[in-house]
């Protein structure tokens, strides 16, 4: 009696190899998505404007611009919050950006320890 060997079944390692080589690219895009968003500059502001803040993808704050007429030494816990709000803001713009534009080349599937 002869065995039947399904079809397809030969195409094991050239379905596996297809497969690495996917990944390998979703890799690199990821990789090349991550160096773009760490060069972008992101902008944030509190206060109807009273405090700017840019901060760069890799989180680092570049630059902070507070106008004169908030600073009062009155009153230094509202300086204190209208940055505290900026720097969260331009956080939560980062991240949302980067799961946004990493769904596109996951396909929305969630990759823990990517991003």
């Amino acid at each position: 009696m002869k065995a039947r060997v399904p079809k397809g079944a030969g195409n094991n390692a050239q379905n596996m190899n297809q497969m690495i080589r996917q990944a390998q690219k979703m890799q690199d895009q990821i990789t090349d998505l991550q160096d773009e968003i760490e060069a972008r500059d992101f902008t944030a502001t509190a206060g109807g404007g009273a405090v700017e803040l840019v901060m760069s993808g890799k989180k680092i704050i570049k630059s902070l611009t507070i106008k004169p007429e908030v600073v009062n030494a009155d009153d230094i816990e509202m300086l204190q919050d209208l940055i505290i709000s900026a720097v969260n803001e331009a956080v939560t713009q980062i991240e949302t950006t980067t799961e946004d534009e990493m769904s596109k080349i996951t396909g929305g599937v969630s990759l823990p320890g990517l991003f």
